[in-house]
Parts: C-alpha cells; structure tokens; sequence
C-alpha cells in the first residue's frame, strides 16, 4: 500500500471513528427516552403528575437520536436504498456509483441543509430561545444546532466514503465499506 493510499485509508478510519463514537453514544438516548416515556405515563396516570419539560425531553431525544445518528447509519449502511442493480455490480462498479453518489448528492444536500441553516439557528441562539410551553425546556437553541451537527458528520461521513471509493478504484478492493476496515495490524 502507498503512502498515499495508507493516508486516505487512516484518514477515512479516522472520521468514521467520530462518527462511530457519537451514534454510540447516542444510541443509548432510544433507552434513555423508554425510561422516560414510561416515568411520564406512570405519573400522569397513576399519581396525577405532570411536567411540560419531561415530556419535552422526549422530543429531544428524538430529534438528537436522529440527527446525529444519521451519519453512523451511513457509515454502516443503513439508509434506504432503491437496490435493483446494485447488488449485481462489480466493486468496481460500485464504488464508482458511491463516488457519485456521494460527490454530487450526499455532499451538496448536506452542506445546502449547512448553510441554510446557518441563520435560523443563529437567531435562534441570539434570542437564547426556549419553549413556548411555560415550565418547557429552555434549550430550543441547542436542539436547533443539531442540524449543523447532523450536516457536518454527515459532510464528514460522506469524505470518509469517498476515500474508500479512491481506494477501490485504486486496486484495494477491500476498503469500499467501513465494515470492510482492516485491523490496526493491517495497515
């Protein structure tokens, strides 16, 4: 392997580490919001108890969950696809389609959703918002910033793709996917 092409390997096993690192860390919020759903109806229903907050964490869970869960369900495959052909192509091919795919839609869709973005969340930490519902979560703000977030590991995700795709179309035909990484050892 040359040194060019051990840099896009360790440079791609690098971003997908972070990648990695937050939807596993993340993940542990889908239990987190079970626990919580199940505390408000137990209190709602059984003692008569309710706060707006708790029941707004629910929804930043989920919103969280997702969004910064969306580039390691890349990274591992996850997302839908439309699979009429693909399956059947060479890895080759594949990684051609992927290259495409990620250099002329994954990358533009991500940093268009960036930059539009920007503003709404920018006046939304200028005005430090919060909930419209009185006794709510007052972070609104942080929730919004979640979309630059998902943008930028997506934008992340999708550079750690294309150097894999390089490494295929250079000769390493076994890099085309993260789940595909060699061990230390290997490289």
């Amino acid at each position: 392997m040359s040194p060019f092409d051990r840099l896009l390997l360790q440079g791609a096993i690098a971003l997908e580490n972070i990648n990695e690192w937050v939807g596993r860390s993340v993940a542990w919020l889908s239990l987190l919001m079970v626990l919580v759903t199940f505390a408000v109806v137990v209190l709602r229903y059984t003692f008569d108890l309710g706060w707006i907050a708790m029941q707004e964490s629910i929804t930043y869970m989920h919103a969280v969950l997702f969004l910064a869960g969306a580039a390691y369900t890349l990274k591992h495959q996850g997302h839908v696809r439309v699979d009429i052909f693909y399956h059947r192509f060479s890895l080759r091919t594949r990684a051609w389609v992927e290259l495409f795919g990620s250099l002329f839609l994954l990358l533009p869709v991500c940093l268009f959703i960036f930059f539009m973005s920007w503003d709404y969340v920018a006046q939304s930490w200028t005005l430090y918002e919060g909930s419209r519902e009185a006794g709510g979560l007052d972070g609104v703000y942080l929730l919004k910033s979640m979309i630059l977030l998902m943008a930028a590991l997506l934008v992340a995700q999708g550079i750690a793709n294309i150097m894999r795709c390089l490494l295929v179309l250079r000769g390493h035909t076994e890099q085309l996917f993260a789940v595909d990484t060699p061990s230390k050892e290997e490289i």
